[in-house]
């Protein structure tokens, strides 16, 4: 796919564009809004595609749980190995469109690897994630920054002291959600692992604060991510912090959402959950 098209969905999913603004630029690259229209279903996510593992597979329990933080009551999707005590936890942490399906297959995959998982939706307070992806989205970046980072902050906690979680917590965001995870490593020195995918930095004079091992993922071709990669690294050096940074070439934001058929790359997708994976192995059992 024409990588203008891809660039322009990015800036309508983060500027963001209004979706007719958006489908106008479109048209102007295909050619035709009919085959803008046509385009539009391999960009966005397809729930279809959602599940690789299955919501009732035999050998997961899985809820949706409610909880009190800061005065409000949270949602969060769980998943965790059925019979089992002592798991290391893993807050999984949503993109900016909320938590969806592909986020509970992906809270699945690492119940599946041995680990008390939980997803909590940053929308709570305003009745959830909706269906509707730009109304999510709209929803994401009217948030008050410092009481969405304290509910998580606060989550991070309540999911540490579950009798199944062995009191080693850590943290995989994707997109608006790898920003985030960044942000819990600056604020939280007891967090115990801190995975970021394709997340914005944090600013470079809180690096010191970061106490965890850390790991980030870059999409090679993600200019507005990658332009803040060179400073951050130079700081987590400066501080000596405990870091693994890989760059996958020739793939795009958000390249571990399956569901999105023109930005998914399975190679780097799934050669960076193994390394996640292998990260948590390390810090969380």
């Amino acid at each position: 796919m024409d990588q203008r098209i891809i660039n322009l969905y990015d800036e309508y999913t983060h500027k963001p564009l209004s979706r007719e603004v958006f489908l106008k630029k479109l048209a102007l690259i295909t050619g035709s809004m009919a085959l803008a229209l046509s385009l539009t279903p391999l960009l966005e996510s397809n729930t279809a595609k959602a599940a690789t593992i299955a919501e009732d597979d035999d050998e997961l329990d899985t809820e949706t749980i409610s909880y009190e933080v800061n005065g409000i009551t949270m949602f969060a999707y769980t998943a965790k190995p059925k019979k089992r005590m002592n798991m290391g936890g893993v807050l999984v942490i949503h993109e900016n469109r909320g938590l969806n399906d592909h986020i509970r297959d992906v809270t699945r995959r690492a119940a599946k690897a041995g680990y008390m998982a939980m997803a909590p939706d940053a929308l709570s307070e305003s009745g959830g994630t909706p269906a509707n992806e730009d109304e999510a989205r709209k929803l994401i970046g009217e948030l008050d920054q410092k009481m969405n980072l304290a509910n998580f902050s606060n989550t991070v906690e309540f999911l540490r002291a579950r009798k199944e979680c062995n009191r080693k917590v850590g943290c995989v965001g994707f997109c608006w959600g790898g920003g985030l995870a960044n942000q819990l490593a600056v604020n939280l020195p007891k967090l115990n692992a801190a995975v970021a995918f394709y997340g914005r930095q944090p600013d470079t004079v809180d690096v010191p604060n970061i106490k965890s091992p850390i790991q980030l993922h870059y999409a090679g071709l993600d200019e507005r991510i990658n332009a803040g990669i060179p400073a951050f690294e130079e700081a987590l050096k400066k501080a000596g912090t405990s870091y693994e940074l890989y760059l996958y070439e020739g793939v795009n934001h958000a390249f571990h959402n399956d569901t999105s058929e023109a930005r998914y790359n399975a190679y780097a997708a799934l050669t960076a959950w193994k390394r996640t994976l292998d990260f948590f192995e390390l810090n969380l059992k």
